[in-house]
C-alpha cells in the first residue's frame, strides 16, 4: 500500500504476545470494559455541560456530541452483555467524576467546556488508535467500530477547537490535567 502511515493489523489478536501478557480474550475484555467506561464518562461530561450551558447557544452543539456518545455507550454496553464481560467496578466513580468535570468546566465558560472536550478527545484518539492496532482480523468488527468511533471523537475535538477551546483561561494547564486524568481513568478501568 502506498500510504506509509498504514499499519497492517495482526492476523490474530494477541499475536506475538509475551509470557505474562494478557491472553487475547483478556485483552479484548479489557478493551471493551475500558471503552464502555470511557463512553459512560463522556456521556456524564456532556450531561454536566448541558446542565450548565443547556440554555445557551451551545446547547445544539453539546447535544450533537452527547448523542454520538450515547450511541458509543450503547454499543459497548451491548458488547459487554453479548460477550459476558464484567464492566468496571468504577462506574459509580465515573458517574460523579464525569458530571463534575463537565459541569465544572462549563461553569468556567463555554471555552473551558470546549477545552475539556479537546483534551478528552485527544487522549481518547491515542487510546483508540493503540487499541485498533492491537486487534487482529479475528476482531475486525470490534476494530472497525473503534475506528468509526475514533473518527467521531476526532470530530468532537475539531468542534472544540473551532469554538475557541484554546482561548479558555489557563488552557494548557487545564488540558494537561484533564488528559492526565483520562490516562489514569483508562488504566484503572481496564483492570478494576
Amino acid at each position: 500500500m502506498s500510504d506509509a502511515s498504514f499499519i497492517e493489523p495482526p492476523r490474530r489478536t494477541g499475536e506475538g504476545r509475551l509470557p505474562g501478557d494478557p491472553t487475547p480474550r483478556e485483552r479484548v475484555a479489557r478493551i471493551i470494559r475500558v471503552d464502555h467506561a470511557g463512553e459512560y464518562g463522556a456521556a456524564r461530561i456532556y450531561a454536566g455541560q448541558l446542565a450548565v450551558l443547556g440554555r445557551t447557544d451551545a446547547r445544539p452543539l453539546l447535544e450533537h456530541m452527547a448523542a454520538q456518545e450515547a450511541v458509543h455507550l450503547e454499543t459497548f454496553a451491548r458488547m459487554i452483555g453479548e460477550r459476558g464481560i464484567r464492566p468496571t467496578a468504577l462506574l459509580p466513580l465515573w458517574h460523579v467524576a464525569g458530571y463534575l468535570l463537565g459541569a465544572g468546566t462549563a461553569l468556567l465558560g463555554r471555552r473551558a467546556a470546549m477545552a475539556c472536550t479537546v483534551a478528552v478527545e485527544e487522549a481518547i484518539d491515542a487510546h483508540y488508535r493503540d487499541q485498533a492496532a492491537a486487534l487482529g482480523e479475528d476482531e475486525r468488527e470490534l476494530r472497525e467500530t473503534i475506528e468509526r468511533f475514533r473518527a467521531e471523537e476526532g470530530e468532537h475535538r475539531d468542534i472544540g477547537l473551532a469554538h475557541e477551546a484554546e482561548r479558555a483561561p489557563a488552557y494548557r494547564l487545564l488540558a494537561a490535567v484533564i488528559k492526565a486524568g483520562c490516562r489514569i481513568a483508562i488504566r484503572l478501568s481496564e483492570r478494576v
